[in-house]
């Protein structure tokens, strides 16, 4: 016989990843109740199947290449790298698909946790089905925070179905290195997963649809990321479009558009995320299943009576990236309170109850060989707003730390100026080590510091950051 329970709490958060964890945690800090929702591991998608496992794997590669370019260290990393300690240091990374250390944080910030699947039933109502079979019916006195994230989006291929593919998740948790890898896509996780897989032994061959890599960045990160690839032995074909794909005597069959075919014993569909919000009872206030979640600037669920829905993270589509998540959290976790004890809320932009962010300073950091890593905008999206933009470009190979950090160095800087404000609205670099440059540009970019200013923050010598010093005299003339 099926038991059910009733409870109630201040805040109920649907999803318990890396984002769900911190608005429960902030709407905690702010005195609210709060209970996590979650049907898989506690620390979601990123802590088990894409950040940490994925840097596990891609931390050895760009340390290898990194050294090799070295002097005294070049031939003592010519070698393989050793497959089984490198798994094995995924694994442990991903904390062995075991979320204990999840749950024990969890409960020192107070807050409670339901296993199962989380629907809305109705405003400020949710209905979870445990594993046991049990019914949870919970009410929010304040509000329901959908954090559910995104899952792969996969193409009508067809022959789908037969193959079993590669999704991100299998990608970051396969415990043996397929002889042949394709990759079907060329955004972050398709270069990414190319380069581990390529690195670790897999004859790895890129199926893109576009004539380039990493088309919402810069060009040049893009066709950097691709020399880059060629070098380590993937085959890279753009403009390339698969028609069906099939599974026979073990290996799979890929027909592209052209009439060629290819062999792989793995593929790996790359090729975007959809919200996770088909089956959570969405129909039951209005919305649509399936879709994203449409929010305002403090992630208040548009077309929702009564403002009790919040969508943060993933699921709204504003910056499907863990860190970007983790600040609408914040954000959400301190308006749900204010809100709740009916203080004011600070909706100015960058004001503490807003992601102004979202819009304004984006950082990423794409993890190949070289690395890529960007804030704000890049030179198309200025065009597009219309802003008076100047475009600022470095060769990185010039400035002398480059040449400490490794031989043969080659990379690019771009800084965008607006010129009507003398602030710095985007920032690319593209290059080995790159990744660590990347906050001092949000940090340009967020506070709007002045170019003036930014002129008498020097740079240690000789250090990658000197870029900031060459770029500033560039546009200086």
């Amino acid at each position: 016989m099926r038991n059910e329970t009733s409870r109630t709490y201040d805040v109920i958060v649907i999803g318990g990843g890396p984002v769900g964890e911190n608005v429960a945690e902030r709407a905690r800090a702010a005195g609210l109740s709060a209970v996590i929702v979650e049907r898989e591991l506690l620390g979601g998608e990123c802590s088990f199947w894409a950040c940490d496992p994925s840097k596990a794997l891609l931390r050895p590669v760009v340390a290898r290449a990194d050294a090799s370019r070295v002097p005294g260290l070049d031939p003592a990393v010519a070698g393989p790298l050793d497959v089984e300690a490198v798994l094995a240091h995924r694994d442990k990374m991903s904390s062995y698909w075991k979320d204990e250390d999840q749950v024990d944080w969890l409960t020192s910030v107070r807050v409670d946790l339901v296993r199962g699947h989380g629907r809305l039933t109705g405003p400020k109502q949710v209905a979870v089905q445990t594993p046991e079979g049990d019914t949870v019916a919970l009410t929010a006195r304040h509000a329901v925070a959908v954090s559910t994230g995104t899952r792969a989006a996969l193409p009508p291929i067809p022959g789908l179905d037969t193959v079993r593919p590669w999704t991100s998740r299998e990608a970051t948790s396969a415990d043996k290195v397929p002889g042949r890898l394709a990759v079907v896509g060329g955004g972050v996780v398709a270069v990414e997963m190319a380069t581990a897989w390529q690195a670790l032994g897999s004859q790895v061959t890129m199926l893109v649809l576009a004539d380039g890599l990493l088309e919402r960045m810069e060009p040049f990160a893009g066709e950097l990321v691709t020399d880059g690839l060629r070098e380590s032995g993937v085959d890279i074909r753009f403009n390339t479009t698969v028609t069906s794909l099939a599974r026979e005597d073990g290996e799979v069959r890929i027909t592209l558009r052209d009439g060629g075919q290819l062999a792989a014993d793995e593929v790996l569909l790359a090729t975007g995320r959809a919200p996770r919000t088909r089956d959570i009872g969405l129909e039951t206030v209005g919305l649509t299943p399936g879709d994203w979640l449409t929010v305002d600037d403090t992630f208040r669920v548009t077309g929702v009576d009564g403002g009790w829905l919040y969508a943060v993270g993933d699921v709204n589509r504003r910056a499907l990236m863990t860190h970007q998540g983790k600040y609408q959290a914040r954000i959400a976790g301190a308006v749900i309170g204010a809100r709740a004890k009916g203080e004011p809320v600070d909706d100015a932009p960058w004001g503490a109850h807003v992601a102004t962010a979202d819009h304004a300073a984006v950082p990423q950091v794409v993890f190949t060989t070289p690395e890529v890593a960007s804030v704000g905008l890049t030179s198309r999206e200025a065009e597009r707003s219309g802003r008076s933009v100047e475009v600022v470009d470095y060769d990185l190979a010039r400035v002398a730390g480059a040449h400490q950090y490794g031989e043969e160095y080659r990379g690019r800087a771009r800084m965008l100026v607006d010129t009507d404000r003398g602030t710095v609205v985007g920032v690319t670099f593209a290059g080995p080590g790159v990744g660590e440059l990347v906050h001092s540009a949000t940090i340009a970019v967020a506070g709007e510091v002045p170019l003036d200013r930014l002129w008498h923050a020097v740079p240690a010598f000789p250090t990658l950051g000197e870029v900031w010093l060459r770029l500033l005299e560039t546009y200086r003339g």
